[in-house]
């Protein structure tokens, strides 16, 4: 059976040989086994929990939740399961990155002919970091109609609606500081505002006027909230996400 010491796992991993040491001080990496020389040898079993570690730590999880995340998935089915969705992520990531490049591609082809590169090209890949989401969630359709309108808008429209997209978060974060509950008439006034900024966009239930889809996909956008930390510095922190997802959730109950 191969085995790689600790630096020859470090090299081909692109990780510090300190890194893996204190994976194993922690216990989230453990070697297969240590020689009687002291050095630790990795093989198949540890290199493969190594991929999945920086898998999630490129996701953004603390190593404290990645331990979690693969105690919970030991079995092998969970753990086929949770590759299988690493997959998909990465397959999008890739086709940003593919959609990236043929906008480069297209801006130097420009330049090198003496003209200007089309606008709609020239971002394109750029500014789609939720398409995994919207795509998984609630379909492709609903990603292409809001990805058209979006890229419909110039510059300045653009930057407005951003701009109010943060003001309506941070005006979660400022309701959770005042102490209110958000079951408070304040806190689902502002509920209702949320759901109304999202149904001006195409593609969207809200938009459509389906009231069942809508409460689902203002029920799947609370849970995004609180648990992706993407989110959590718009919000103003995780309780603050938290606090508007459990206000969303109230509001779609009632409505």
């Amino acid at each position: 059976m191969m085995e790689w010491t600790v630096q020859e796992l470090a090299d081909r991993a692109g990780i510090s040989a300190r890194t893996l040491r204190h994976y194993h001080q922690i216990g989230l990496l453990v070697p297969d086994r240590i020689g009687a020389n002291g050095y630790r040898y990795y093989g198949p079993v540890a290199v493969a929990r190594l991929q999945r570690i920086l898998l999630l730590r490129e996701a953004g999880l603390a190593l404290g939740a990645i331990g979690e995340a693969l105690a919970s998935d030991a079995n092998p089915d969970e753990e086929i399961t949770a590759l299988e969705a690493h997959l998909v992520h990465l397959e999008h990531e890739r086709e940003a990155l593919e959609r990236r490049i043929a906008s480069v591609e297209h801006t130097v082809t420009m330049r090198r002919e003496g003209r200007q590169p089309r606008m709609d090209m020239v971002l394109e890949g750029f500014n789609d970091r939720y398409e995994a989401e919207v795509t998984q969630r609630w379909g492709r359709v609903v990603f292409e109609q809001s990805n058209r309108w979006w890229h419909s808008k110039n510059l300045t429209q653009q930057r407005q609606f951003q701009a109010d997209a943060e003001q309506l978060l941070a005006r979660w974060g400022e309701l959770h500081q005042s102490g209110i509950s958000p079951l408070s008439d304040q806190a689902q006034q502002h509920a209702a505002a949320h759901a109304a900024w999202f149904a001006q966009i195409p593609g969207t239930p809200g938009h459509a006027g389906d009231l069942d889809k809508t409460r689902a996909m203002l029920t799947g956008m609370a849970n995004l909230y609180a648990t992706n930390p993407d989110f959590h510095p718009a919000f103003g922190g995780a309780e603050a996400a938290g606090f508007a997802a459990q206000a969303l959730r109230h509001y779609t109950q009632s409505h």
